[in-house]
């Protein structure tokens, strides 16, 4: 797991005239996007280190190492940023990066196998956890106390209580 790659942000293009660029974070505060010192590419291979951050309406405006022109900063336009999962900080008690639930098997109080999470996805109501049945389609479950009683990382499970299905 450590050597994982998860995604922190994403360049969104130039900001001015000087070189800098607009970062959209996907981290809880956009600024501690601006704290990761080894920022790398969806390939592993390292990215251009931001500087001089600033806070702007969903995210950040920053200097990127190596870049001097508006043209530079543009040309890194869409450039998705990762950290290694290592380098996050540890989650609170009762807290779980999204990212570690990928692949951990899905069973019922009782014990029954019901997949493994295959992803995790918010379309506006809240986490969805995508269960991937083996030999079967994938399902969606609300990633909720009620659905999801006990996450067990260490374990590499997930004790889950599909809701009843009606006809």
């Amino acid at each position: 797991m450590s050597d994982r790659l998860i995604l922190v942000g994403r360049i969104a293009g130039a900001f001015g005239v000087r070189g800098e660029v607009r970062v959209t974070s996907f981290t809880s505060d956009p600024m501690d996007l601006a704290g990761y010192r080894d920022l790398r590419r969806a390939d592993g291979s390292p990215a251009p280190a931001l500087t001089g951050a600033r806070p702007v309406k969903g995210g950040l405006v920053a200097r990127a190492s190596g870049v001097e022109t508006r043209e530079q900063a543009e040309a890194l336009r869409g450039l998705k940023l990762h950290v290694l999962r290592q380098a996050l900080p540890a989650p609170e008690e009762d807290e779980f990066y999204l990212a570690d639930l990928v692949g951990l098997r899905v069973e019922t109080p009782d014990g029954r196998s019901l997949g493994a999470v295959r992803g995790v996805q918010d379309f506006g109501a809240g986490d969805l956890l995508e269960i991937k049945p083996q030999g079967a389609p994938s399902f969606w479950l609300p990633f909720t106390r009620e659905a999801v009683p006990e996450v067990d990382i260490p374990g590499g499970r997930i004790v889950a209580v599909p809701p009843a299905e009606t006809e």
